[in-house]
């Protein structure tokens, strides 16, 4: 179907300059409900324009607040205080509708299935950029700075191993764990209980790609959906950070 291009404005969000790309894809959040999640996924498709195209296209009914091109530049394409529809199933720490407390970054990125590579420094700069201005207007804790295979790990895979999660978390968005010392891998059980207090749910139903999930965000070096001993210390690290900040 053809459609009318839709035009490209500028504004400024505090030192950002943001392109306004308005997708009409979205709807009201639930009355009351707070952002309490920054959600990054990458496009997984050739080209960001494709990416955009296919956001602002209503018969296609998905969206994202950004959409952050690999040379920097940042695109809106929904107000914060509307639901962007970015997320689809997902559970975290309890809820499944994550579209109605998040605010949706899509990176763009060919992603695993069309050629998956490196994030350019511009992007991630500009990332890290409109990540620290969303997360200074909401309460979004680092606990809450999550990737789409996060609250999506039967499903999705992005933004996937190759994307700068200690990078962001030295500017203060997000947690990075160190790896705590583990003589040997925990048993199933106690990774499956580690993972769920962190905040992954469907360790019932597919404990090998909840534990992928978590090695594409902790243990990028080694996606194996087996808990190895680093695994585990990673998650053991994490699970301090959370305690320390009285999150668990």
């Amino acid at each position: 179907m053809t459609r009318a291009r839709q035009a490209v404005t500028t504004r400024s969000m505090s030192a950002l300059s943001i392109l306004q790309r308005p997708s009409p894809n979205h709807d009201p959040r639930p009355d009351g409900q707070s952002v309490d999640i920054l959600l990054l996924h990458y496009t997984g498709m050739q080209s960001g324009a494709a990416a955009l195209e296919r956001m602002c296209d209503p018969e296609a009914k998905v969206s994202a607040h950004y959409c952050v091109e690999e040379d920097g530049r940042i695109f809106q394409l929904v107000d914060e205080g509307r639901r962007a529809w970015h997320a689809g199933i997902a559970l975290w720490q309890g809820a499944s509708d994550i579209n109605a407390r998040s605010i949706g970054i899509e990176i763009v990125n060919p992603g695993h299935e069309f050629g998956y590579r490196a994030f350019p420094a511009a992007q991630m700069t500009a990332v890290t950029g409109l990540a620290k201005d969303i997360v200074a207007r909401h309460p979004i804790p680092p606990t809450r700075v999550l990737g789409h295979s996060d609250v999506a790990p039967l499903r999705k895979e992005d933004p996937g191993e190759l994307f700068d999660w200690p990078g962001l978390a030295a500017a203060g968005i997000g947690l990075w764990p160190g790896a705590q010392r583990q003589a040997e891998p925990l048993s199933a059980a106690d990774v499956a209980s580690g993972l769920s207090t962190v905040g992954y749910g469907y360790v019932e139903e597919d404990l090998p790609a909840v534990i992928r999930a978590f090695q594409r965000r902790y243990r990028p070096a080694a996606v194996t959906g087996q808990a190895d001993a680093e695994t585990c210390g990673r998650l053991a690290g994490l699970l301090s950070l959370l305690r320390t900040d009285g999150a668990v």
